[in-house]
């Protein structure tokens, strides 16, 4: 069985047998299926039956120490494209693998055993790692934020893991009227030809349970810092620039990536306004932040 789905306007598949026990477990796809995809998707995600076995002379491309908790990736080259091994946390030995073509338009997925979380953490890995890969030379930006809707606009909240960006979110919603959640974890955003910056819910949102097929404008990127006072200062463009650099996905040494992500961040902070939050997790830095991103 093959499932198409489309977020942001951009087409992508995943194939598994029409008996895997797995597809009840992927319910977070449901909003973004679709029955017709009327073009050639972006790129597929296959699930292979058999042992995976790595490529002996395969070379190291990313390989990132990471802190306890944090999603373990690895990137190597090899003869026909690319491998990947992939892990929820860095005490366990990695349980997914997925080879691609050269371009990454084909990835077949290998899981080393059937636990449901381990499964559904590789397929879920997979399908965001080819997202972001495939959809950075089209003007589209996969960012690991917090984002919220208010007065018909999306604000995404921007920071290091654990420095509060959904706190901030669950802040707005609690006391900053007509708020809602569209996505906790990773948000796309899409510059499109005519100058409009367009933020969408995707399938993908970490920990919290948000998976909408939404958009909105985008009102304002903000970037979370921890402090005893609640201030909010515009960014420059370099500091707004290095602020979503750091925070989008995407294989940066690619050129052909590199570049696609180059041109959608300079169009992008050259379009929406970026601020530095240094907050308290309290009322008072949600009412201090919405007085200036809602004006």
């Amino acid at each position: 069985m093959i499932k198409y789905f489309k977020v942001a306007e951009h087409v992508f598949s995943l194939e598994m047998p029409d008996a895997c026990s797995l597809w009840p477990r992927l319910s977070q796809y449901d909003p973004f299926v679709v029955e017709d995809p009327g073009c050639e998707p972006l790129f597929g995600v296959k699930l292979e039956q058999g042992a995976y076995e790595p490529d002996p002379e395969r070379e190291v491309m990313y390989d990132v120490p990471t802190e306890a908790g944090e999603t373990v990736v690895k990137l190597y080259h090899q003869k026909d494209g690319w491998s990947f091994d992939m892990s929820p946390d860095r005490s366990i030995p990695c349980p997914a693998h997925m080879t691609t073509d050269e371009h990454f338009r084909s990835g077949r997925l290998f899981l080393d055993n059937r636990r449901v979380s381990d499964a559904v953490f590789g397929i879920n890995n997979a399908m965001m790692l080819l997202y972001a890969f495939r959809t950075a030379p089209l003007d589209t930006l996969e960012l690991h934020a917090s984002m919220v809707s208010n007065s018909g606009r999306a604000f995404l909240f921007l920071a290091r893991s654990g420095t509060g960006k959904s706190t901030h979110s669950s802040l707005w919603l609690k006391h900053i009227p007509g708020s809602e959640l569209m996505n906790d974890d990773n948000p796309v955003v899409r510059v499109w030809p005519d100058g409009r910056v367009i933020a969408y819910g995707s399938p993908w949102s970490g920990k919290t349970p948000c998976y909408r097929n939404v958009e909105a404008p985008v009102g304002a990127f903000v970037q979370i810092r921890r402090c005893p006072d609640n201030l909010i200062t515009r960014l420059s463009l370099l500091q707004s620039y290095a602020l979503l650099y750091s925070s989008c996905s995407g294989f940066k040494a690619d050129k052909q990536i590199a570049d696609g992500l180059h041109s959608t961040l300079e169009r992008a902070v050259t379009t929406v306004p970026c601020y530095v939050l240094d907050c308290r997790p309290d009322e008072e830095a949600a009412k201090v932040c919405s007085s200036e991103v809602l004006k």
